[in-house]
């Protein structure tokens, strides 16, 4: 058993790294896990403190460790179940306890909390107005004559009132508080980030199909059956709905609710449709917050102050200590998973942390990850389905368009001779459009058409992108240079961009319909905190016509006037070194044809493609699902892929190239050894892959590598991942070098 326990005494503290080893006694040695709270002696007093790690390896001569006392019994606080959580990420991700806990628990930031201060008389009538006759005798106590006047009509005044509007000084307020006149109250005020909110009420009942699925979650809620749930509804079903009502439940049962929500589509007309049914009750996190309002959202739900967490996968950390549900809303996205160590998922970490609490999870989505449908097809999750839209209005019409063709007959725009007639229809009626494009800037790379040399970045192993300012970018490191006028390998002036960026677009559509009122929202547009919610509320208030953008302008909007849907390079996402790729297309093609037709008159959907007989595009124009997941669910299962198999890539980087290396190969060679030696491994079918360059091997002069390991149980993913961690740690081979782990990559590497 192991005998050292590393506690730490404030959670919220900056230096959460700060923790102190005690011995476990033998008798409290099978009870002493992460997260419990323990007695421990901390100079000449007893003080509590939190198990953030239980080890073998002491860090002082054991004569010098002081043993811990006991176990705190009773009710546990919230912190005590985010470091258990926390020590379960950091097993099933990788890292340090110290990462997971820093992403589990903010940090008590060095922002003031905001005080309000009152002031309250405090004489009688009487004696107030023998004080008042008092001052009015005297010309130099005018101004506390004033106050007294002021504090006789309202008994209490607002402090910042007293000194902006009434022009009375601090010293004043302060000699009366002293003379005891008045007294000076003073209480914490919290950040509240939707408190400039409006609620607008609610008046939505749900169809019957919404209804049969919220009793069929309800009913198991009722009889303390906890479960993980897939809600599959087309787009425009309603799913929404049925949140808030499986969400209302929640809280008549005395619970709490997290919603998660992609950061991308968290915006004003989210959180409102929440506000208006919920109220104060809601509070939002996301990271265009300050880091007091964040941690101030944090405290609120900590003290019970709102029931309902909204936010990006951050909002899953809410402290809530009695919590009954989670969702997670277009549960396929990709901003689930974490690109920063712990890289955790947010779903199974979700399920994880509802196992906690005997809770539920709901998991919403038009387009299933495959991972997650693959889930339900085994049983492990619950599918309930919502397969028509609410009111039974119709699914767009799609149409595929060959770029080819286009090609052949001449035309040389972006824009087909069908979505151009289509266009000036919908213009002539009023109507809205929206112009989906997966790109940014104005260009992508820049090529020479006689020599094939592409500008790349010096630092990167990447091409740089053509923006609108005649400067090259790289998008990963930063790194820009001007526009090249003549190809610095072979002389010629025939080097250009590809152009296809959303601004590129937005002139071409100007150009060909100078009537029509555009916008454009991408990367660019959107840098500050406000804009996303001022480029939608322009687009839903109707002063604008056509909606420019890259993926963030398809994820859950909800605009009754767009009728007409155009999709400019479909296949864009298809040619990505991922074996996510057709996935990914099908779910972005599908959801952006899902913002058609919405309101009262059916949509269009124009798909543009030079691949048009690809299984993706021939299923998102269908809405076909089901038929695009058979036949990307065969093509995982012949290559080993994630969902049928589990993926793990080890990611080796350093600064020197032969370094990396010597220690790429060591890592190899161990888990070879580890393979044949580790009994629990036996037997067990294990795929190991590599060492390999980086689909980008060098980002911003860091050389990367990586090892794939594949295998059905993720649990043999987690038992290598450790067995690696124990070799680093002790082999100096490994100086320059960091090692982090990826279990079932989102991104290609």
């Amino acid at each position: 058993m192991a005998k050292y326990a590393n506690v730490i005494v404030d959670i919220s503290h900056e230096k959460l790294d700060k923790t102190f080893q005690y011995l476990i006694p033998e008798e409290l040695q099978s009870e002493v896990k992460e997260g419990v709270l323990v007695e421990i002696p901390f100079g000449h007093r007893n003080i509590t403190g939190y198990v953030v790690e239980v080890t073998d390896e002491v860090e002082f001569e054991e004569s010098r460790l002081k043993p811990l006392h006991n176990i705190k019994k009773g009710s546990v606080p919230i912190e005590s179940q985010l470091i258990a959580l926390a020590a379960w990420m950091r097993r099933n991700y990788g890292g340090t306890m110290n990462q997971a806990l820093k992403t589990v628990i903010p940090i008590k930031q060095k922002t003031k909390a905001i005080e309000r201060k009152t002031l309250r008389l405090l004489l009688s009538r009487e004696e107030a107005i023998h004080t008042l006759a008092k001052y009015e005798e005297n010309k130099r106590t005018v101004a506390r004559a004033k106050l007294l006047r002021e504090l006789m009509e309202e008994m209490e005044l607002d402090y910042t009132l007293v000194t902006q509007k009434l022009h009375i000084s601090p010293a004043i307020i302060k000699s009366l508080e002293k003379e005891q006149i008045l007294a000076i109250d003073v209480s914490t005020e919290y950040r509240n980030p939707v408190n400039h909110l409006e609620s607008k009420g609610y008046h939505l009942t749900l169809n019957e199909r919404q209804q049969a699925v919220v009793d069929q979650v309800t009913e198991n809620m009722d009889e303390g059956i906890s479960k993980t749930y897939l809600l599959k509804g087309v787009t425009g079903s309603g799913k929404t709905e049925v949140y808030m009502e499986l969400i209302a439940h929640t809280i008549a049962m005395g619970k709490q609710a997290i919603v998660l929500i992609p950061e991308i589509a968290l915006t004003y007309q989210t959180v409102m449709r929440f506000y208006n049914r919920f109220g104060d009750k809601v509070s939002i996190m996301n990271s265009r917050l300050s880091p007091g309002e964040r941690y101030d959202q944090y405290l609120r739900a900590k003290n019970g102050d709102i029931d309902i967490m909204i936010g990006p996968r951050s909002a899953l950390f809410a402290p809530f200590s009695n919590l009954g549900l989670i969702i997670i809303d277009e549960e396929h996205e990709t901003s689930y998973k974490s690109e920063t160590v712990p890289r955790y998922h947010a779903r199974e970490t979700a399920i994880e942390r509802a196992r906690m609490n005997h809770a539920s999870v709901v998991l919403g989505s038009a387009t299933p990850s495959l991972d997650s449908y693959y889930a339900a097809k085994q049983g492990e999750y619950e599918l309930l389905e919502l397969t028509q839209r609410v009111q039974e209005k119709p699914l767009p019409t799609c149409e595929v368009i060959d770029l080819r063709e286009e090609l052949k007959n001449g035309n040389r725009s972006i824009l087909s001779e069908k979505l151009q007639m289509l266009m000036e229809d919908r213009l002539n009626k009023k109507q809205q459009m929206m112009l989906f494009l997966n790109r940014r800037g104005v260009a992508g790379f820049m090529s020479c058409r006689s020599c094939g040399y592409v500008v790349k970045c010096p630092h990167c192993d990447v091409s740089l992108s053509q923006h609108n300012n005649g400067r090259m970018v790289c998008h990963y490191c930063g790194y820009e240079e001007p526009a090249p006028t003549k190809c610095p390998s072979c002389g010629s002036k025939y080097i250009s961009g590809f152009k296809a960026g959303t601004q590129k677009i937005e002139q071409i559509v100007k150009e060909r319909f100078p009537q029509a009122r555009v916008l454009r929202m991408d990367f660019d547009t959107t840098r500050t905190k406000d804009s996303y919610e001022e480029i939608l509320q322009t687009f839903a208030n109707q002063e604008a016509d056509v909606l420019i953008g890259t993926q963030m302008i398809v994820k859950g909007h909800d605009f009754p006037n767009v009728t007409l849907v155009g999709i400019l390079a479909a296949d864009m996402s298809l040619h990505v070194s991922d074996f996510h790729a057709a996935e990914r297309t099908f779910q972005l093609l599908t959801q952006a044809a899902g913002r058609a037709g919405r309101g009262d008159e059916p949509g269009d959907v124009i798909i543009q493609t030079y691949n048009p007989e690809h299984y993706a595009i021939l299923t998102a124009q269908e809405q076909d699902y089901e038929s695009f997941y058979e036949q990307e669910v065969t093509y995982r299962m012949l290559m080993s892929y994630p969902p049928i198999w589990n993926l793990l890539v080890i990611m080796c980087t350093s600064e020197q190239e032969g370094q990396l290396e010597f220690a790429t190969k060591k890592v190899f060679g161990h888990l070879e050894k580890t393979l044949k030696t580790e009994e629990r491994l036996q037997g067990e079918r294990i795929q190991l892959i590599g060492p390999a360059n980086a689909t980008i091997s060098k980002v911003n002069d860091v050389y990367r590598k990586v090892i794939y390991i594949k295998t059905k149980e993720y649990q043999n993913l987690v038992l290598l991942k450790e067995q690696m961690e124990w070799y680093i740690r002790d082999n100096k081979d490994f100086q320059n070098v960091s090692v982090q782990f990826d279990f079932n990559p989102m991104n290609g590497f």
